[in-house]
């Protein structure tokens, strides 16, 4: 354990390396928050309440659910894995004392506590700045639901991610999974537009996806909505972290012993 805490203190330490990359990640949180305020300006005119949320609780999602998409870092971790296979540099990892996954999953670890501070910064002074009447869930339940639903809606990003830069030892190019990946993504975590303004039959297919309760519900539950939905989304996301995770293990132990460590 104590092996895999240092690759976090490691990680954590050098982010300080790339002080550009914390100013344009508190940017684009800011502007996606300002576009946001912007947009729902306009659609709020004249009206209280707009899908059963109300101005000041539809910018609340925006800044939580902003917040969670933020500190979801793990996509980098399919195109390493996908370069160092392919330049035959992938062994480093094989030969160093750690499991493979739980070096990429410490790693993530380190860069999501050292950014956590910075867009929480980010999101508490745009509150300020707008003048939001914040809201946020009365029920502690909920909260705790919605903050044990996200931390497993990360482990299976980082899963996810690390399974599909394991499917360059099979395939010669991983683009267009990481492309189907990026648009259900982008869609069904409710980053664009909250997912409970569409059609509820829509709504239902996108319940059968992870992305559903990686970033979305969790937001919804930090805002008190969709309270019926907390204990079922935790077992949800936690099957899928299951399924995930027996992919890795079938892909691992398959094409592993086949990679020489020169490139394929």
């Amino acid at each position: 354990m104590g092996k895999y805490l240092e690759v976090t203190r490691i990680y954590m330490k050098s982010q300080l390396a790339w002080r550009a990359d914390v100013v344009f990640n508190m940017i684009f949180t800011i502007s996606k928050i300002l576009f946001a305020y912007l947009l729902w300006s306009m659609v709020y005119e004249g009206k209280e309440m707009v899908g059963q949320l109300s101005f000041h609780a539809m910018l609340s999602y925006y800044i939580i659910s902003s917040f969670l998409a933020q500190l979801e870092k793990s996509g980098g971790i399919s195109s390493e894995i996908h370069e160092r296979i392919r330049n035959g540099t992938f062994s480093k990892y094989m030969v160093i004392p750690v499991q493979i996954q739980k070096y990429f999953m410490a790693m993530e670890l380190g860069v999501v506590l050292f950014y956590a501070a910075f867009d929480f910064i980010a999101a508490v002074i745009w509150i300020f700045v707008f003048r939001i009447r914040f809201v946020f869930a009365a029920d502690i339940r909920l909260v705790v639901c919605a903050v044990i639903m996200a931390m497993f809606g990360m482990i299976f990003m980082v899963q996810l991610n690390y399974f599909l830069g394991l499917l360059t030892l099979k395939y010669q190019g991983i683009g267009t999974f990481l492309m189907v990946k990026n648009h259900l993504e982008a869609l069904v975590t409710g980053s664009i537009v909250p997912l409970m303004l569409f059609p509820e039959i829509i709504v239902k297919m996108m319940q059968l996806l992870p992305f559903y309760y990686v970033t979305y519900l969790p937001s919804m539950l930090l805002i008190g909505m969709c309270g019926e939905e907390a204990m079922t989304g935790i077992m949800a996301i936690a099957c899928w972290c299951l399924i995930m995770q027996l992919l890795i293990r079938a892909v691992g132990q398959k094409y592993f012993r086949k990679y020489d460590g020169v490139g394929i």
